[in-house]
């Protein structure tokens, strides 16, 4: 297992925390579910992206895809959530 420092993933995973950071600190200030939904779907996202970083894509590349799949499921479900109110 090795680190392959690529500005690209590290760049993503940094994005991913603060906007899983941001979505906790949201539902904690308003529990609105969107915001956690948010939140949960960029950890899912971030933890592709640690994989990838860590030299495991090519190991866990169908388990990788179901975790983006499950995510994007996720946002979808949050910005429909969203539009129905």
């Amino acid at each position: 297992m090795a680190f392959r420092g690529d500005i690209i993933s590290i760049a993503n995973i940094v994005l991913c925390f603060i906007i899983l950071i941001l979505g906790c600190w949201s539902y904690s200030r308003k529990p609105d579910k969107v915001s956690i939904f948010i939140g949960i779907a960029f950890a899912l996202f971030g933890l592709s992206h640690a994989a990838t970083l860590l030299g495991l894509r090519a190991t866990l590349g169908n388990f990788l895809v179901v975790v983006r799949m499950l995510a994007y499921l996720i946002v979808i479900m949050a910005v429909y959530k969203t539009a129905q109110e």
